[in-house]
């Protein structure tokens, strides 16, 4: 799923509180000239659309940055909210550009039903996502984990999990991702 948000080159002069005041949230993008970050401003409205639909650490963004040096494809890598009130209090974006690969968290989805549920066992999951390497256009949206052949007792582990071409596990293969208990 591909999304897009605007943003504006922030002023130093403005400090994030005055620019919360006028409906704007401010933001940083980093990765794209090395280890040096872009401050930014972002309309309120647009965040709130973005949040809908973005993953973290998993959702490739447009950014469109007025009046800066960087336009491209980013990850949305942190979200801080304010302590007890509903508010996003800043954005943090990761260029990807330049990278020939990152890593990732792909949400697992579980398909079908297990002939170890259907005589009476229980589905555990024990992992919901897993971090993955790959390359930035290649992104998975999720990954799926056959679940129908599992009887009680038995497990799918990491290295059993069919990844998409380009698309590595960043953790080790031994680990058990969902299993059938009694």
């Amino acid at each position: 799923m591909q999304l897009t948000i605007n943003a504006k080159v922030r002023s130093t002069d403005l400090n994030p509180r005055a620019l919360r005041r006028s409906g704007k949230i401010p933001g940083s993008v980093y990765g794209h000239n090395g280890g040096e970050a872009t401050s930014i401003e972002l309309d309120t409205l647009e965040v709130t659309q973005l949040l809908r639909k973005a993953v973290i650490n998993n959702s490739l963004i447009e950014l469109n940055v007025e009046g800066g040096s960087f336009s491209g494809k980013t990850l949305l890598r942190e979200v801080q909210h304010h302590p007890y009130k509903n508010a996003v209090y800043h954005l943090s974006f990761f260029s990807i550009a330049s990278q020939s690969k990152i890593a990732v968290e792909v949400p697992l989805r579980f398909v079908g039903t297990s002939v170890g549920v259907k005589m009476g066992g229980s589905l555990d999951v024990l992992m919901n996502s897993l971090r993955v390497f790959c390359h930035p256009d290649n992104v998975p949206e999720h990954l799926d984990v056959d679940v129908t052949h599992l009887e009680i007792g038995k497990g799918v582990h990491i290295n059993e999990i069919v990844l998409p071409e380009g698309v590595k596990a960043a953790t080790d293969g031994s680990a058990l991702v969902v299993s059938v208990d009694k």
